[in-house]
C-alpha cells in the first residue's frame, strides 16, 4: 500500500487516541476546574481562528467574499450550517469562476 494510505491511517489512529485520552482523563475528575472549563470552551474559536484567519489574511477575491458571506448569514441570524453550506458555495463557485 502507499506511504499515504499509512499516514492518513496512523492520523486517524492518533486523534482518535487524542480524543480518548482526552475523554478518559477529564472522566476521573469529579467536578473540573472553573478556569480548565473556560479553557476547553475555548478551543472551537481558537480551531476555528486558525483556519479563517489565513484566509482572511491572505485569500483572494473569493475567499474574501465567502467570509464576507458568512458574516452577513451570521448578522441575519442564520444557523451554523447554513452558514457553512452558503460560505462553501460561494467559495467554490467563485474559485471556478475566477480561475
Amino acid at each position: 500500500m502507499s506511504t499515504t494510505f499509512w499516514i492518513i491511517v496512523a492520523g486517524a489512529v492518533l486523534t482518535y487516541l487524542t480524543r480518548a485520552g482526552g475523554h478518559l482523563v477529564l472522566s476521573r475528575f469529579e467536578r473540573i476546574h472553573p478556569r480548565v472549563e473556560a479553557g476547553l470552551n475555548a478551543v472551537p474559536a481558537a480551531v476555528l481562528t486558525t483556519l479563517v484567519a489565513p484566509a482572511a489574511m491572505e485569500g483572494g477575491p473569493a475567499e474574501l467574499a465567502a467570509l464576507a458571506t458568512a458574516a452577513v448569514i451570521v448578522l441575519w441570524g442564520g444557523g451554523m450550517m447554513p452558514m457553512f453550506l452558503t460560505a462553501a458555495a460561494v467559495l467554490i463557485l467563485l474559485r471556478h469562476l475566477l480561475a
